[in-house]
């Protein structure tokens, strides 16, 4: 018998300080909180940000740090204050829209700030470390 493989695996999430880990590392992050399940009938993505925010206050401080650890890793690579406190903001943004009961469970499907703040994080990689950079699918 076969052993069924997963999506996810710990060779997506590698360990490693160096660009390439950390391209890969967030990357996977970004998959799992925002794009991790296609909704049947719209054909839209969603993940762990929009399906933690359902349950009141502890989905939203556990998707709050796992955006927080986004910027984190961010910070070790070495990007501007500016850019920090910028996905800093979108993070506390999408953490207090997600506090709003109902009106927060939409802003979730609708504003992705992981994937904004991933964003800033290739612009980064690909102009500093542009080894890392990998070919999209």
């Amino acid at each position: 018998m076969q052993a069924r493989t997963t999506r996810f695996s710990t060779h997506d999430l590698p360990l490693g300080r160096d660009p390439a880990s950390v391209r890969r590392r967030v990357e996977a992050i970004e998959q799992l909180m925002e794009g991790m399940v296609t909704l049947p009938g719209i054909g839209r993505k969603v993940g762990l940000d929009a399906l933690l925010g359902l349950v009141p206050v502890a989905g939203d401080v556990i998707t709050a740090a796992m955006g927080a650890w986004l910027v984190w890793e961010a910070r070790n690579l070495g990007l501007s204050r500016l850019q920090l406190a910028r996905m800093g903001g979108r993070v506390a943004f999408d953490t207090l829209l997600g506090a709003v009961p109902v009106i927060g469970d939409a802003a979730d499907f609708f504003y992705r700030s992981n994937s904004r703040n991933l964003k800033t994080i290739k612009r980064h990689l690909n102009r500093h470390h542009p080894g890392t950079a990998t070919v999209q699918r």
